[in-house]
């Protein structure tokens, strides 16, 4: 129990180091001189380099022993974010930022893998729930720090934050975790071609997402040479992983409905839960000016509810009469909810407005994540732990940047609608007022009711409510594609899975 409260402890200092480090971005771009350009390499490497590492870290794990790779994750973790601060050099600073990615990506996989190996299944459920604060606590807690360090603090703090978290990860791993033989024999059947296959397939489709709208698309020589390389690699990769003898996947499990169900459908819901809480955020930032320190109370709310939902949805759950369907079908049901309340956001919104659609985001969070847990973990016997991690977490974090291109595709697409119609409605304003055809509108405008210019102060309150209003109805759109999204899960959940019973019957029953 020490050892698994050790990886908790590094897994809250590698999500933090990922989320803070978002929020806080511009802060660290003004500090370490960043341009534009630097800022989305500095962010697409680390999600880039996490993909990486969950896809190899359960492999590693079982060859080095939970123990020893436990303490290099911990170790790489606390010296690539500590040292970034002290960094003047910018291809420095991007190896720092993959070992701080790669580091992330390892921590997350050991978490389940430990949980599912450690607990009794009386207790598992339990420890699910520690996994899923990963996934709906922490991030949701990140803007609080970010306010925290970049606002009252100091920037560095940004990075600095996980050395005490590291250190005491370090102190629980020691005492708690046991000590095992390595099995060094297995680097002798290490898939050398599947990893080369997800390093050059999944690196190149994560940058591509995260790079592609920058870059223009396809319209970029080097965004079709990434998309070529994804398209060759993964299809192999994946046909690769079905014959080798020691996989990093095993695609064979995907043929277990509930399996198929959890992997599946973890991708969609990373999706929707950190676009659902990025989105306020975003929102109040660009339309009404707010710092991470004025936000934060926003995104708190969502984590303040894990710590209380996910140890009651493990209670809950380990009841036989419940159905983890039922539950989970609830939980999406509060989410569109949220998604509809937030669709009717206007420029006058503040945080205040946000409260109740979070409170109930926060509760489906909880209600989606453990029954999914539950379901998909439920199939595995002992020996399948690894290979289950590796399978849903490494689309977890592709999810991360599938997240990225859907908001960037919907702000570049709609935004641009909205602004255009913006646009032509102010010609019109303008033509009425010219040729005095339209008296109700003799208000102020960007042009006065004799043709002449208006001030240049006129000129940029104009731009500025105009960009407020684009930004509104952007968001508006947004909370909608997400909405669709869960209405799909709705139907998901109603036609795949199949009904479980808690870790504590299932496992008793075999």
């Amino acid at each position: 129990m020490f050892g698994l409260a050790g990886i908790i402890a590094l897994s809250f200092a590698t999500e933090l180091n990922e989320q803070v480090s978002a929020q806080a971005l511009p802060d660290i771009a003004g500090a370490l001189g960043l341009s534009l350009d630097s800022q989305r390499w500095f962010s697409s490497l680390y999600i880039t380099a996490e993909i990486i590492g969950m896809s190899v870290s359960p492999w590693l794990a079982v060859t080095l022993t939970l123990r020893r790779f436990s303490f290099f994750v911990a170790l790489l973790a606390v010296l690539s974010s500590s040292l970034i601060p002290f960094t003047s050099t910018l291809s420095l600073l991007y190896i720092l930022r993959v070992l701080q990615g790669l580091a992330g990506g390892f921590t997350v996989p050991l978490l389940m893998t430990i949980a599912l190996r450690v607990l009794a299944p009386p207790i598992r459920l339990y420890g699910l729930a520690a996994y899923a604060l990963t996934a709906t606590f922490f991030p949701n807690l990140s803007m609080a720090f970010a306010g925290l360090w970049s606002d009252l603090v100091d920037w560095r703090f940004v990075f600095w934050q996980s050395i005490p978290l590291c250190t005491l990860s370090f102190l629980l791993l020691w005492y708690g975790m046991p000590v095992d033989p390595p099995k060094h024999e297995r680097f002798w059947k290490f898939d050398w071609k599947g990893f080369l296959l997800i390093v050059f397939g999944m690196g190149s489709f994560s940058i591509m997402l995260q790079m592609g709208d920058w870059m223009d698309w396809f319209n970029s020589p080097f965004i079709c040479v990434l998309g070529l390389t994804s398209l060759v690699c993964i299809p192999l990769f994946v046909l690769n992983e079905w014959f080798h003898p020691l996989p990093l996947f095993r695609f064979q499990l995907l043929g277990r409905r509930n399996f198929a169900y959890g992997a599946t459908t973890l991708l969609t819901f990373v999706v929707i839960s950190l676009s659902s809480s990025t989105l306020p955020a975003s929102f109040l930032q660009s339309a009404a000016g707010y710092r991470p320190e004025q936000i934060y109370p926003v995104t708190l709310e969502i984590a303040a509810i894990q710590l209380v939902m996910l140890p009651l949805m493990a209670v809950v759950l380990n009841r036989t009469w419940v159905d983890s369907r039922i539950v989970s079908f609830i939980g999406m049901s509060c989410i569109l909810t949220a998604c509809i309340g937030d669709f009717f956001l206007t420029s006058n919104w503040n945080r205040d407005q946000f409260y109740l659609w979070q409170a109930l985001q926060g509760i489906g969070d909880a209600m989606i994540v453990m029954p999914l847990l539950m379901m998909s973990t439920n199939t595995l016997d002992p020996s399948e732990g690894p290979f289950a991690s590796a399978m849903v977490n490494t689309p977890r974090a592709v999810a991360e940047a599938v997240g990225i291109w859907l908001l960037q595709l919907m702000h570049r697409e709609r935004g641009s609608l909205h602004s255009d119609r913006i646009a032509d409605r102010l010609g019109q304003v303008r033509y009425s007022l010219v040729q005095g055809t339209n008296p109700v509108l003799q208000r102020p405008a960007p042009l006065t009711p004799s043709g002449q210019a208006a001030s240049p102060g006129s000129m940029g309150a104009l731009h500025a409510q105009m960009a407020r209003q684009t930004a509104t109805l952007t968001f508006s759109d947004d909370w909608v594609v997400l909405g669709s999204l869960v209405v799909f899960l709705m139907i998901w959940v109603c036609v795949l899975p199949v009904r479980t019973y808690p870790p504590r019957i299932v496992f008793q029953s075999k």
